[in-house]
């Protein structure tokens, strides 16, 4: 995480749906979960329309989980 930071990043998009957990602290950044049944890049691109859609509204610290449809 201090590595994203250092660089200027203010958006963790993840697969990892244990990383909430695993933070004990406030997170920082804002941090983007997919939910899918696998994760592969094509799946990624399955989840690009509702990325555009949540990043205007998204707030550092704040958590949402996308679900592929």
């Amino acid at each position: 995480m201090q590595a994203m930071l250092d660089d200027g990043f203010e958006v963790l998009i993840t697969f990892d749906q244990n990383l909430p957990y695993q933070q004990n602290e406030e997170l920082p950044v804002a941090v983007i979960v997919l939910i899918a049944p696998n994760n592969r890049v094509e799946t990624a691109r399955c989840f690009v329309i509702q990325l555009l859609e949540t990043l205007s509204d998204l707030k550092i610290g704040q958590l949402v989980k996308l679900r592929h449809t």
